[in-house]
Order: structure tokens, then C-alpha cells, then sequence
């Protein structure tokens, strides 16, 4: 496994593992209407092209497939982590937050956080980050639940 920058040569196929990622999460966690609120079908490749050309994700490359994704905003905002229902239990999330939060501190960044859904929770409470809120967002028209969690990266063995 490797981890690159974004290329968007890989634009569709990071916006197809989105989608698979999440319509692959149990139905006892999410409701199938949940999933498609959170991930549409078909996938908007156009929408998902500008986003990731704006937001630049890290990307975990196993062969020559894109296995998962992380994204770092400037602010320490980690807004997307996926890795595909074909690579998940694989160390891929883990080698993706590791090279973020090596690039965090080398940015100097006090504080990471996230609004991670019931599944990303115990990934990154494993991390250290605690959770602050429990958000209900609307979507679609449905209603999704995820967790406002924070890391202080200012403390030691952050």
C-alpha cells in the first residue's frame, strides 16, 4: 500500500468508492433510504470532480485501485475518510490517518476534528479524539446522525 496525493485522473473512481463504502455499511446502522440520502445513485461525477479538486484527499493505493481516502482541510477539518468495502479491515484507514496526521503536526495544526457517523466513531476514538456533539442532519429529507469529535494535537503523544 502506498499513499499519494490526489491525482484526478482518479476523481470517478474515488466517487464510486464513496458510494459502494457507504451503500456497503449494514442496514441495521444505516437505513437503505439513510444511504441513499448520503450517497445518491449514480454517483454525481461532476459534483464529486470539483470537490475533490478543491479538497485534494490523500489516496491508499493497493495495485492500482484507489483502496480508501482521507481528506485534511487547512483548519484541521478531516472531512472524508473512506476505504472500499473490498479493502476495509486492511490497515488502509489506519496507514491514511497516519500520513495525515504526519502532515497535520508538520503543518503545525493544533486540532483535528470530524463529524464521523456510527460506523468512522470507534476509528477514531481508537485515535484519541472525543466525541462533543451528537449532530441529527438532514439530508434529502432524511435524517442522519453522526459525532462532532476533537483531537488536540498541542498535547504530548498527540
Amino acid at each position: 500500500m502506498r499513499i499519494e496525493p490526489y491525482s484526478s485522473s482518479r476523481a470517478m473512481e474515488i466517487a464510486d468508492l464513496f458510494h459502494a463504502a457507504v451503500h456497503a455499511i449494514d442496514s441495521s446502522i444505516y437505513t437503505p433510504e439513510q444511504k441513499e440520502a448520503w450517497a445518491p445513485t449514480p454517483p454525481d461525477y461532476a459534483h464529486w470532480a470539483g470537490r475533490l479538486d478543491t479538497k485534494r484527499p490523500f489516496m491508499a493505493i493497493i495495485g492500482d485501485r484507489v483502496a480508501g481516502f482521507m481528506e485534511l482541510d487547512s483548519d484541521g477539518h478531516i472531512d472524508c475518510t473512506y476505504t472500499h468495502p473490498d479493502f476495509q479491515a486492511r490497515g488502509v484507514a489506519s496507514a491514511l490517518y497516519a500520513h495525515l496526521l504526519e502532515e497535520a503536526l508538520r503543518r503545525n495544526m493544533t486540532r483535528l476534528y470530524v463529524e464521523a457517523s456510527f460506523v468512522a466513531r470507534p476509528f477514531f476514538e481508537r485515535r484519541g479524539f472525543v466525541m462533543l456533539n451528537q449532530n441529527e442532519v438532514r439530508r434529502h429529507g432524511v435524517t442522519l446522525t453522526n459525532f462532532s469529535m476533537e483531537k488536540d494535537l498541542s498535547v504530548p503523544d498527540a
